[in-house]
């Protein structure tokens, strides 16, 4: 069983459409921020975690699909916390603090059956630190990889969690897999991405994974989000720069990365319970992120014509 260091993670999916979101329900007191290097990122509350912003804690993080139309599923989780009185201080009452970031999964229905609040509610009731569901789940149901050749080739992605426990110190990742690349084994060989219909990838034959001169990929339709949490005490600006170092474990299993087609997001969670070498924890950190996406592809199962592995 993974550890997520005082974390819950919950999901709700919507199975005929193949869209749904997926909450991290934070303990009290962690250390949030974010880095975001993809170009073309859906988002809520994404300023207020920088680190010239004084804001420290946050109550939980939403990842969804439905592109901005889903980030509804964060007054679901609002409204989930409020009821049980958590959120941040205010001489009124607490105002729940949940940054968002979304993929675009639209193409596996048409726009249709839309992510919404009552779906990020049920999310936090599905909230969990056991057994959490991997693959398509929550925010993973729609989407896919390989997109850099056009839609022919693709695969199915998901959502993954991997975590690692080194003397106490907790790091841990959970990924939403949406990238227009190829997510690449340890050794760089595809484990998932665009293909041939006799399976041999593309790879191949494109070393350099050119586009096609007209991408038949829009900008800004794919997106690879993690959520990096650690039981370790950092600082608003260390959780910011382990936020940075999290990329690193996106560029290690996918190819290309960062892209004009993606709006690839990575939160830092620091939940405060050891003290560690923010060094460790950022090292650790970039293997687990690599980990989880990963994982992402390799729990994801088939849907009508893309090939998932786990179905294979």
């Amino acid at each position: 069983m993974l550890n997520l260091a005082g974390l819950k993670i919950g999901h709700a999916t919507d199975e005929k459409n193949h869209t749904g979101c997926t909450v991290f329900l934070c303990p009290p007191n962690t250390v949030a921020s974010v880095d975001v290097r993809g170009p073309a990122p859906g988002s809520r509350e994404a300023v207020l975690l920088q680190p010239d912003k004084p804001i420290q804690f946050i109550q939980a993080v939403m990842l969804t699909g439905g592109s901005a139309f889903g980030l509804a599923t964060a007054d679901g989780a609002m409204r989930y916390l409020a009821e049980h009185g958590i959120g941040h201080f205010t001489p009124i009452r607490p105002v729940p603090l949940v940054p968002t970031a979304v993929v675009y999964d639209l193409f596996m229905n048409d726009g249709q059956g839309l992510p919404n609040a009552e779906m990020g509610y049920q999310a936090c009731q599905n909230a969990t630190d056991e057994n959490v569901p991997q693959g398509n789940v929550g925010a993973g149901a729609g989407v896919t990889v390989g997109k850099w050749a056009g839609f022919q080739t693709i695969m199915k992605g998901g959502f993954g969690l991997s975590s690692v426990e080194v003397d106490g110190v907790v790091v841990g990742a959970g990924a939403v897999v949406n990238a227009v690349g190829d997510v690449v084994n340890q050794d760089g060989s595809v484990l998932a991405g665009a293909r041939k219909a006799d399976g041999r990838w593309l790879v191949e034959e494109n070393l350099y994974r050119k586009f096609p001169q007209l991408p038949q990929t829009p900008v800004g339709t794919n997106t690879t989000l993690v959520v990096l949490f650690t039981n370790a005490k950092l600082s608003k600006i260390e959780a910011h720069r382990l936020a940075q170092r999290a990329h690193d474990g996106f560029a290690i299993a996918i190819r290309p990365v960062h892209t004009t087609h993606d709006g690839d997001t990575a939160y830092a969670l620091a939940i405060g319970q050891v003290e560690a070498s923010f060094d460790l924890v950022a090292n650790v950190a970039v293997e687990v992120v690599a980990d989880a996406i990963r994982s992402g592809v390799r729990q994801a199962q088939s849907v009508g014509m893309v090939p998932g592995l786990a179905s294979e």
